[in-house]
């Protein structure tokens, strides 16, 4: 995946009830492709984990 399809897929998660207040984005400028796809998939794993009802 692209650093531009990256970055586009993490402002999706961006606008995430979970993450709206927050800045998930900012530390991009400083990883690699790999560090950025990582800090994705942990993104989105954070967030199907609070959807799971209790």
């Amino acid at each position: 995946m692209s650093r531009i399809e990256l970055l586009e897929r993490l402002k999706e998660i961006q606008k995430m009830p979970r993450y709206q207040g927050r800045d998930i984005t900012t530390i991009s400028a400083v990883l690699s492709n790999q560090a950025l796809a990582t800090h994705i998939e942990v993104c989105e794993q954070a967030t199907v984990v609070k959807q799971v009802p209790d």
